[in-house]
């Protein structure tokens, strides 16, 4: 199963000034959020990003704030995925009728709704707390998760692993930055692929 630009949303999970330099790799990581939110600009993909205790943590890097500008979710729970959930995942429109519609039995069905984009990248800061809880909230969700590895960071090379040993056996797949921009992509082809190329290389 391969990702599917047109099927897909990116969400940054707290890359924030005042915690990525306490980061394993923190400017690697962040370098690689970035080149994901550019990617998923050139091709459309919906973008979300968290911050976690802002006062607390500071804002989104500077690298990251253009980039998500108008999109970014505050919380002090961990776990995202209530305050992510209403964006990824819109409510159905409620069906049904006033006093002057058909019965029930005469009206025609309703058109199915448009499928949604329920594949979700992920990807973000700590791997084991705020990553890992919001990535284990979306899945429950029955969103598929997609968590990015080589754009993850944790203080320990150690805590940052076991949140992958343990996103995998919960049903995540762990892609890198690279894999996800060319599945997006699908073909060297695609009117965008020397723009993505250059950010990824």
């Amino acid at each position: 199963m391969l990702l599917d630009a047109e099927e897909s949303q990116l969400v940054l999970v707290d890359y924030q000034a005042r915690l990525l330099p306490a980061l394993h790799e923190g400017d690697l990581v962040l370098a690689n959020a970035v080149r994901l939110a550019r990617i998923a600009q050139l091709l459309q993909v919906p973008l979300w990003a968290t911050e976690e205790n802002p006062e607390g943590l500071g804002p989104t890097a500077d690298a990251l704030q253009p980039l998500v500008a108008g999109r970014v979710v505050s919380k002090m729970a961990f776990d995202a995925t209530e305050l992510l959930l209403p964006r990824l995942k819109p409510a159905p429109r409620a069906q049904g009728g006033n006093a002057r519609s058909l019965p029930k039995h005469l009206q025609k069905a309703a058109p199915a709704p448009a499928p949604g984009r329920e594949s979700i990248v992920l990807a973000g800061c700590e791997a084991h707390v705020c990553l890992l809880q919001t990535a284990l909230g979306l899945l429950e969700e029955e969103l598929e998760v997609w968590v990015v590895t080589d754009a993850c960071g944790s203080r320990s090379e150690r805590s940052r692993d076991a949140a992958f040993d343990r996103l995998a056996g919960a049903g995540a797949e762990l892609v890198t930055t690279e894999m996800v921009a060319f599945e997006w992509l699908r073909d060297a082809g695609h009117p965008r692929f020397r723009e993505i190329l250059s950010i990824v290389k």
